[in-house]
């Protein structure tokens, strides 16, 4: 098994450096590919109302053997639920369906910003936190700007931002933002999925220095740069491969090479303009 360190949230949470999405695990084989991380050693779970498998979620983490203290299960508010009221009783269908005592992690999935929600979503999710219905708050795809605000207003800033963040798209400002602010960035599509990111040949090249895998030289890369990547894999063997990047190291020119790789969003996804309900 591997022992994945952690770091502390701003709220003193202790947050493993690397973790398991779980998007499009449905039913009992997503029960099964779960059940399969977290024998693995990966301690932290992303879900989401829109990914339709907290069910899944909860009942792995019932059935692992795992200390449930050990466990850390994020899921996330979904576009259609923003507002006070409608963020608190999303929570309580979230916590229900999950069939847990406590949410771990809660993040806004996106900003949403024609709806003009995000500040009082946001003071819901701090009410949620002091209520003990959900331990950390966070936010996912906000820029700095929706960032600052949310802090302005409350004072309060949120422990995670998880945004699109790859060698493609390495996000250098916003991830200055966040250490100025003490936010902790956590990658999805780390891998820059349906790309050809892992045939590049500078990864190869990387990878091959190491005597490892395309794959762990990119997730080495998230790690190194302070970021908690999030890779999905069904097949166990893929998860442990992907685990298993805490007994190596990359230069630092190696992490600037892959850096330089950048090339912007792959997906359109600006939280200016994109929207998930």
């Amino acid at each position: 098994m591997t022992t994945i360190p952690a770091v502390s949230l701003n709220d003193g949470t202790a947050f493993p450096e690397l973790g398991f999405g779980t998007y499009k695990l449905r039913g009992p084989e997503g029960v099964d590919s779960i059940l399969a991380a977290l024998g693995t050693g990966y301690r932290l779970l992303d879900s989401a109302v829109n990914y339709e498998n907290e069910g899944e979620v909860g009942e792995a983490v019932r059935r692992s053997d795992i200390p449930r203290d050990d466990i850390l299960v994020t899921t996330k508010l979904p576009g259609r639920d923003h507002g006070h009221a409608e963020t608190k009783a999303s929570a309580r269908r979230s916590l229900e369906a999950l069939g847990l005592e406590r949410i771990d992690l809660y993040l806004i999935h996106w900003p949403n910003p024609s709806v003009g929600k995000d500040l009082e979503t946001w003071r819901a999710m701090i009410e949620l936190r002091d209520e003990g219905v959900v331990h950390s708050i966070g936010v996912s795809n906000f820029t700095e700007r929706m960032l600052r605000r949310l802090v302005d207003e409350t004072g309060v800033v949120p422990a995670v931002n998880q945004v699109e963040l790859h060698p493609y798209f390495p996000q250098e400002e916003l991830r200055a933002v966040h250490a100025e602010l003490g936010i902790r960035t956590e990658s999805w599509s780390p891998l820059a999925r349906r790309s050809e990111l892992r045939k590049e040949p500078v990864v190869s090249e990387i990878a091959a220095a190491h005597g490892v895998t395309t794959t762990q030289a990119v997730l080495r890369w998230h790690v190194q740069l302070g970021s908690t990547p999030i890779p999905k894999s069904a097949d166990p063997e893929r998860q442990r491969e992907n685990a298993d990047v805490f007994g190596f190291e990359l230069t630092d020119d190696e992490v600037a090479a892959l850096s330089a790789l950048r090339r912007g969003r792959l997906w359109g996804g600006d939280p200016d303009t994109h929207e998930e309900m």
